[in-house]
């Protein structure tokens, strides 16, 4: 069963010192260009009917991460982006790094897991990044760039918790909202919570009819127990790499995030792995698109839970936020029989 958490204050005033939505339209503006205005696919499912996929996975770098990492590369300032930039990710926002630094000129450094998938490391070493290995916990690559920050003088680009990632992320929210102006629902991915609390700002600040629900795998669901609990909850590295979507392996959310997903999101719901997978087959089937596993979570969410988060009958959108899949594993997944 999935679990779900309904957030009763997300319909009141939001606090002060969040993103705006000036913030938003002018990273729109700053990444035009470069991130992409990606494709909504209005795709036929059997015995759910209409879902609207954001394809995020069409992004030059396979992932919606380039928007909020070139809006903050691009807001620097001229002598910390000659300094060079650094930060620690599992893969797509290593990507969104690499490929705005190698844009603006200046240098790219990424902290990786020693569990990243090799698909995502030769990636952004291809983008012309170099590589730091330490171990698998997010709070260790954390660790070990602002060391490496402070030593070498990098400009660390955060992976979520930062205003300008957050506006950037907000860019995919405006999309949603010019490309299927009466959609009803939204659905996300939460990983450390920059995408769903950019997409969620972006769209509650001008259509607060529009519900907004994150998704997390049940193996890594520290957003989750967080939104319940009313403060951030987290989750060891043992914990979140029980699930097979990667980029969702954060042990909790970003504090500026936490305080996006209390003013804007509706709820948050879990999937299985079991689900996920389907959702991954069940795209490349009716969309003909690849997802990664953690980019199919929201899809996982609309295909099983719809009545659970109240999008029967109502006009849908997911977003597939990455299709960077290793192709041993997508291989896998595609030709395992779904009952």
């Amino acid at each position: 069963m999935p679990r779900i958490v309904r957030n009763p204050h997300a319909a009141q005033a939001p606090p002060d010192g969040l993103v705006s939505l000036a913030e938003i339209l002018a990273a729109r503006d700053r990444i035009a260009g470069v991130a992409v205005c990606t494709p909504l696919v209005r795709a036929e499912f059997p015995g759910v009917g209409a879902i609207a996929l954001k394809a995020e996975s069409l992004q030059p770098i396979g992932s919606f991460k380039l928007r909020g990492a070139y809006n903050k590369a691009g807001s620097l300032p001229a002598d910390l982006l000659a300094r060079g930039l650094i930060t620690y990710s599992s893969g797509n926002h290593a990507q969104g790094v690499a490929y705005a630094a190698r844009a603006l000129g200046t240098k790219a450094v990424i902290v990786m897991p020693s569990n990243a998938p090799a698909i995502k490391r030769r990636a952004t070493e291809a983008l012309g990044a170099t590589i730091v290995t330490v171990g698998p916990g997010s709070q260790e690559r954390r660790q070990r760039a602002e060391e490496l920050a402070a030593a070498e003088g990098y400009t660390i680009l955060p992976p979520y918790d930062d205003p300008a990632i957050i506006a950037g992320q907000g860019t995919c929210g405006l999309e949603i909202l010019e490309q299927f102006p009466d959609v009803e629902v939204v659905l996300a991915p939460v990983g450390g919570g920059g995408l769903i609390s950019g997409v969620a700002t972006a769209i509650k600040r001008q259509r607060p009819d529009v519900m907004v629900w994150g998704v997390e795998p049940e193996l890594a669901a520290d957003a989750t127990e967080s939104l319940a609990a009313g403060s951030i909850v987290t989750y060891t590295a043992e914990q979140t790499a029980r699930t097979m979507a990667d980029g969702l392996r954060t042990q909790h959310v970003g504090e500026r995030n936490f305080a996006h997903i209390s003013a804007f999101v509706d709820g948050m719901v879990t999937v299985t792995e079991a689900e996920i997978a389907a959702a991954v087959r069940a795209i490349a089937q009716h969309a003909r698109l690849v997802a990664e596993p953690s980019g199919a979570v929201a899809c996982a969410a609309a295909l099983f839970h719809e009545a659970a988060i109240s999008a029967s009958g109502r006009r849908v959108c997911a977003i597939v936020s990455g299709g960077n899949a290793e192709p041993e594993i997508l291989g896998h997944i595609l030709s395992t029989r779904h009952d």
